[in-house]
C-alpha cells in the first residue's frame, strides 16, 4: 500500500504542454536574470503604476478532452440546414487530400509570412498557383496573393480606382446587383475618405451620367443570379476616365467570358467556393487582379518569380516597397494579414481538379439550376433571369414567405427578397435530390412534381451565347499533373518540405508571436458544425455559434479589462480601422466631427499610419527619445497644439521596442486631457494577460491578434483575427452588420468575420484558464531576458526598461559589426537558415537589428539552440574581423548553402563542412534550403507574378 491514496482527479495537463520550460529550467533562466521567482522578475518588469491593473480571475483550466467535450455540445446546439442562400457564399467540397495534408497539416498552417523567401518556396509555388488561377479565370494579366474577404477588396477598388482613374469625380457608382455585404463594406470605408457611394441600376446609366463618377463596381453574375454583357458600359465608363472594378465568381468564370477580355479594369471576389468551408463567414480567401500598368497601386502581397545566387528560379515577395511598414501613411492599403492559408486550399483545389475537373463542376452546376429553373417554371411560378449561372430569383406564385416556412420545414435555407421574391442558389454538393427538395417546398400542396430525368433530357443551357468562354484556362503543366491523389499527396508534401514552421523549430519573430498551436485547438474547425453554415443564415439556427462569441467576447473583456468587444474585424488592420471608426463616430456624436488629428510614435508599425490615413485622420508624429520611448515634452506639446483637433494617440504597449514605457499612465493622462481617445494596440497584448489590463490603465480601445496572443495560427501570412475592445462610451460604435442588432458601419463581409477559427482562441483560454495565461505572459517576459541577457555580451540589446529588462522580446543591435565586419544584418538572418532557424525580425523597427521573441511555448533546449546559433554565428563575424574569413567569400556573405551546392566543384575559402554543419548537433536534424540567396532587385526588375513556362525550371 502506498502512503497516500492515487488520485481520483486530473490535473489540467494543457498548461504544461503548452508552455516550454520545465521547472527546473525556470529556476536556471531566472538565475541568469538575477531574480529568485517569476513574480520578482515580473515586478521589476511592469512599471508601478499600471500593477494591480488586470482583472481577469485567476482560475483554473479544464483538460484537453474536457474542453472538447464542453465545445462539441456548444457546436451541438448549431442546426446544419442545407444552403441555398448564395449571396458569396457556398457550400462546396474540401479535398480529403487538401483537408488532411494542407488544412490539418501544422507544416502549412503554422508557417510565417514568407519575408525569409529561401525557407518559404513551397508556401510561395502554392500562392504563385493561386495568382496564377486568378489570372487564368479572370482575363487579367496580374493578381495578387489574395486578400481578407469579397467585400474589403471590393472596398479597396474603390479606393485604388481613386488613385488612378484619370477622372476627378467625386463619386463611386456601384451596382445594385452587387452583394448587399459588399455595399455596406464600401459605405464605411467610403464616408472618411469623403467619397460619395452611388448605388443603382447600372442599365439606367447613360453615357453622359457617367461623367459625375470615377469608378464603377460591377457584379458578374450579379447577387440574385443574371449575366449582364458589361462591354459596352466598360467602354463608355473609359471615355469619361473612369475605371471599372467587376466582382466576379471564379467558378462561373470556367464557363463565361473573362471581365479582362471586356476590357475590366480590376477583377474581385472570393475564393471561398474552391474548396474552403462555409465557416460562419470565414477565413476566406478574397483575390484581387488588375492591368500590369497598375502593379505598383495594388493592394496586397504578390508573389514573383526571381532568381537565386546560382542563378535558379526562386519565388520571393515583389515589390515590398508598396507595403504598410514602409510607406506607412502614403501604403496602397493597411492590410498586412492576408488569407494564405485559405488561398493555398483554393490553389491545391484548382491543381486537383485541374481545367477539365473545374469546367467539368461548373457544367454540372449550371445544368442542375437550369433543370431546377424549368420545374419551377412547371409548378407556375416564375423566374427572374433569363440568363444565369447558378443562381436565380423566383417570383412565388404564393407568398414568398410561405415558401421560406416550407423550406425551412423542410431543412433548407433559401435567400428571403421580398414578400413575393426568394433567391436560391445550387452548388457543386447539389445532386438530382437536391433539385426535386426544392420543388417538393415551391409545390402547392397536391401539386405533381416535375420528372426530373425527362426535364434534363429536354432540357437547355441557359448562359448567354454572346458571354460563352471560349479562352482556355489553367494551361500550365502544375495544373493538369496532380489529378490521382497519390500524385496530389506527394506535390503537397515536397511542397512542405522546403519550409520551415513551427513544427520543424523556432520562430522568433519579434512582434508576430509564432507560440504553439495546439492540436486541441485547432479540431474542432473542422467539425460540421462549425464548418458547414452559412453566415446569413436565420439565427436560430446558430445558437451555438451565438453562444461561442458571447463567451468568447466575455473571456476577452476579462483578459484586457475593456467593457465591450467586437469579433467582427478579420485582421488585425481591420481592428485597427474599426478601433479609430469608434473614436470617429464617438467624437461626431459629441458634435466634434473636427477632430482628426492622430498621434503616432514614430516607432509605430506602419499600420498604425496607415489605417489612420484610411480613417480619414491627419497624421501628426511623435518622436521618440534615444532609449525608444515615446518623447512626452513632444507628446505633450502636439497635443497642446492640436487641442481643438485632437482625436486620437495610436501607441503600442508594450512599446514596438518591446519594452513596457513608464511613462505610459501619463501619456493616457496628456491625451485625455486634451479631448483625445487612447488607441492602445493590442499586438503586444501577450505580455500583458493576468499582469495589467489596457482597459484599466488608460486605452479606451485595442485591438487584439487572435493569430498571436491567443494562439490562432499565421498560416502562412494569414488567417487572422483582429477584435476590439472597447471602454463603455465607445460600445454603441462597434462595427456593425445587417446581420446583427446594430446595422451600420460593417468592417468586413460577415457579422462575426472568420468565424471559423474563434474556437481556436476559445479553446486556448478555456484550457489554460486564468492561472494558465498568467503564467504565459510571465513565461513569455522570462524567455525574452534569458536571451537577451544570455547574448547580451555578443549583440548589445538596444532598448531596455528602468531596471535594465525586456519585455516579451529583445532587439539586438547588429549595426557595429557592419561597420567592423561589412557582415549586415541580412548575411545573420541567411546565416541562420544553415542552423535551421527562422531568422528573428529583420530592420524593424531599427533598420540593422534583430528582433527576438521567443514566446512562452519554446523549451529551455530550443531556446539554447538558438543562442548557441548567435554565438557561432558571432564567432564567425569575428573571424571576419581579424581577417581569418575573407570579407567577402565567408560563410556569413555565401549563406544559405544548398545541398546542390556541395556536389560540385568547391569554390570557397572554407570548408563544406563548415559551411552546412556549423554545430555537429545538426548532423541529426539539417534543414536544407532550396535555394540559394535570392537577389531581390532582379525579382522587382524582371518582375513575372504568374507560373512560368516548365523549360524555366528544366533549363535551370
Amino acid at each position: 500500500m502506498h502512503n497516500a491514496p492515487f488520485p481520483l482527479t486530473t490535473d489540467n495537463e494543457f498548461i504544461a504542454r503548452h508552455i516550454g520550460p520545465r521547472e527546473h529550467d525556470i529556476e536556471a533562466m531566472l538565475a541568469l536574470t538575477g531574480h529568485g521567482s517569476l513574480q520578482a522578475l515580473v515586478d521589476s518588469v511592469i512599471p508601478g503604476s499600471i500593477k494591480g491593473t488586470s482583472v481577469l480571475e485567476l482560475s483554473k483550466g479544464q483538460g484537453e478532452a474536457e474542453a472538447l467535450a464542453a465545445l462539441k455540445a456548444i457546436a451541438a446546439k448549431n442546426q446544419l440546414f442545407r444552403n441555398h442562400i448564395g449571396q458569396g457564399y457556398y457550400p462546396c467540397h474540401t479535398p480529403t487530400p487538401i483537408l488532411r495534408n494542407l488544412l490539418e497539416n501544422p507544416a502549412w498552417y503554422t508557417a510565417y509570412t514568407p519575408y525569409q523567401p529561401e525557407i518559404s518556396q513551397g508556401r510561395l509555388e502554392a500562392l504563385l498557383n493561386f495568382q496564377t488561377l486568378v489570372c487564368d479565370l479572370t482575363g487579367m494579366q496580374i493578381a495578387n496573393a489574395s486578400l481578407l474577404d469579397e467585400a474589403t477588396a471590393a472596398a479597396e477598388a474603390m479606393t485604388f480606382c481613386k488613385r488612378l482613374a484619370k477622372s476627378k469625380a467625386p463619386a463611386f457608382f456601384a451596382s445594385r446587383h452587387c452583394h448587399p455585404q459588399t455595399l455596406d463594406v464600401l459605405r464605411t470605408r467610403a464616408q472618411p475618405l469623403g467619397i460619395e457611394v452611388v448605388i443603382g441600376d447600372e442599365a439606367a446609366l447613360e453615357g453622359q451620367g457617367l461623367e459625375a463618377y470615377f469608378g464603377l463596381l460591377l457584379q458578374y453574375p450579379a447577387s440574385t443570379g443574371a449575366i449582364a454583357d458589361h462591354g459596352a458600359l466598360v467602354q463608355r465608363a473609359h471615355a469619361v476616365g473612369a475605371l471599372v472594378a467587376v466582382a466576379a465568381d471564379l467558378l462561373a468564370l470556367t464557363l463565361l467570358t473573362p471581365p479582362g477580355e471586356f476590357d475590366a479594369d480590376v477583377v474581385l471576389g472570393s475564393a471561398q467556393r474552391f474548396g474552403v468551408p462555409l465557416g460562419f463567414g470565414g477565413p476566406h480567401a478574397a483575390y484581387f487582379a488588375t492591368r500590369d500598368a497598375f502593379k505598383r497601386d495594388m493592394p496586397g502581397r504578390l508573389v514573383g518569380v526571381s532568381i537565386d545566387r546560382f542563378g535558379k528560379p526562386a519565388l520571393r515577395l515583389a515589390m515590398q516597397t508598396r507595403e504598410q511598414h514602409i510607406r506607412r501613411e502614403k501604403a496602397t492599403s493597411n492590410i498586412c494579414t492576408a488569407q494564405v492559408l485559405l488561398a493555398n486550399i483554393a490553389s491545391m483545389y484548382a491543381v486537383y481538379h485541374g481545367p477539365q475537373g473545374l469546367a467539368q463542376i461548373a457544367q454540372r452546376v449550371h445544368r442542375l439550376t437550369a433543370v431546377l429553373v424549368q420545374g419551377l417554371l412547371q409548378l407556375g411560378h416564375a423566374v427572374e433571369q433569363a440568363h444565369f449561372f447558378d443562381t436565380v430569383s423566383v417570383v412565388t406564385a404564393r407568398p414568398a414567405a410561405d415558401v421560406l416556412a416550407a423550406a425551412q420545414g423542410a431543412g433548407l435555407n433559401l435567400r428571403p427578397i421580398d414578400a413575393q421574391r426568394v433567391g436560391l442558389s445550387l452548388d457543386e454538393t447539389c445532386e438530382q435530390a437536391s433539385v426535386e427538395a426544392l420543388w417538393q417546398v415551391f409545390a402547392a400542396p397536391g401539386q405533381s412534381l416535375p420528372a426530373f430525368v425527362a426535364l434534363a433530357e429536354g432540357c437547355g443551357d441557359c448562359l448567354p451565347v454572346q458571354l460563352l468562354r471560349e479562352t482556355p484556362f489553367l494551361q500550365h503543366p502544375v495544373f493538369n499533373r496532380y489529378h490521382s491523389e497519390t500524385a496530389l499527396m506527394r506535390y503537397l508534401r515536397s511542397l512542405a518540405d522546403k519550409d520551415l514552421a513551427l513544427d520543424r523549430t523556432m520562430i522568433a519573430l519579434g512582434s508576430c508571436t509564432m507560440k504553439l498551436n495546439a492540436a486541441s485547438e485547432m479540431i474542432p474547425i473542422t467539425w460540421p458544425e462549425f464548418a458547414n453554415l452559412h453566415p446569413f443564415a436565420p439565427a436560430e439556427q446558430s445558437l451555438g455559434y451565438r453562444q461561442l462569441t458571447d463567451e468568447l467576447q466575455a473571456m476577452l473583456c476579462e483578459a484586457t479589462g475593456y467593457d465591450a468587444m467586437s469579433l467582427q474585424p478579420n485582421a488585425g488592420s481591420q481592428g485597427e480601422y474599426a478601433g479609430l471608426l469608434a473614436i470617429r463616430a464617438y467624437h461626431a456624436s459629441r458634435g466634434e466631427a473636427g477632430r482628426d488629428v492622430c498621434l503616432i510614435p514614430s516607432s509605430a508599425h506602419g499600420t498604425n499610419p496607415a489605417t489612420a490615413q484610411m480613417a480619414g485622420l491627419r497624421v501628426v508624429v511623435v518622436n521618440c527619445d534615444e532609449r525608444g520611448n515615446v518623447d512626452v515634452a513632444d507628446l505633450q506639446a502636439k497635443a497642446e497644439q492640436h487641442r481643438a483637433q485632437l482625436a486620437a494617440l495610436m501607441i503600442t504597449y508594450p512599446s514596438t521596442h518591446g519594452v513596457f514605457e513608464e511613462g505610459i499612465t501619463r501619456i493616457c493622462d496628456i491625451i485625455h486631457a486634451h479631448g483625445g481617445q487612447v488607441y492602445l494596440d493590442g499586438a503586444n497584448m501577450n505580455a500583458m494577460v493576468g499582469l495589467c489590463a489596457p482597459g484599466k490603465f488608460g486605452g479606451d480601445v485595442s485591438h487584439l491578434n487572435l493569430h498571436k496572443t491567443f494562439c490562432i495560427p499565421h498560416g502562412g501570412g494569414g488567417p487572422g483575427v483582429g477584435p476590439i475592445g472597447v471602454k463603455a462610451h465607445l460600445a454603441p460604435f462597434l462595427p456593425g452588420h445587417a446581420h446583427l442588432e446594430h446595422k451600420q458601419g460593417a468592417v468586413c463581409a460577415a457579422p462575426y468575420g472568420s468565424a471559423s477559427i474563434l474556437p481556436i482562441t476559445w479553446m486556448y483560454i478555456r484550457m489554460m484558464g486564468g492561472e494558465g495565461l498568467k503564467r504565459a505572459s510571465q513565461l513569455a517576459i522570462l524567455s525574452a531576458n534569458y536571451i537577451a541577457r544570455r547574448l547580451e555580451e555578443y549583440y548589445p540589446v538596444l532598448y531596455t526598461g528602468e531596471n535594465g529588462l525586456v519585455a516579451h522580446e529583445c532587439i539586438l543591435d547588429l549595426r557595429p559589426l557592419k561597420d567592423s565586419s561589412g557582415i549586415s544584418v541580412e548575411d545573420v538572418a541567411k546565416r541562420l537558415i544553415d542552423f535551421g532557424f527562422h531568422a528573428p525580425t529583420m530592420s524593424f523597427p531599427v533598420a540593422g537589428t534583430l528582433m527576438v521573441e521567443p514566446t512562452e511555448s519554446e523549451s529551455k533546449e530550443e531556446l539554447d539552440r538558438f543562442c548557441e546559433a548567435m554565438i557561432c554565428i558571432r564567432e564567425e563575424i569575428r573571424a571576419v574581423e581579424n581577417g581569418t574569413f575573407d570579407a567577402l567569400d565567408n560563410p556569413l556573405k555565401n549563406a544559405p548553402h544548398t545541398a546542390s551546392e556541395l556536389v560540385g566543384e568547391w569554390p570557397h575559402r572554407y570548408g563544406r563542412e563548415l559551411a552546412v554543419y556549423p554545430l555537429q548537433t545538426l548532423r541529426e536534424n539539417k534543414y536544407w534550403p532550396p535555394v540559394g540567396r535570392v537577389d531581390n532587385v532582379y525579382g522587382d526588375r524582371n518582375l513575372a507574378c504568374a507560373c512560368p513556362p516548365m523549360s524555366v525550371y528544366q533549363d535551370a
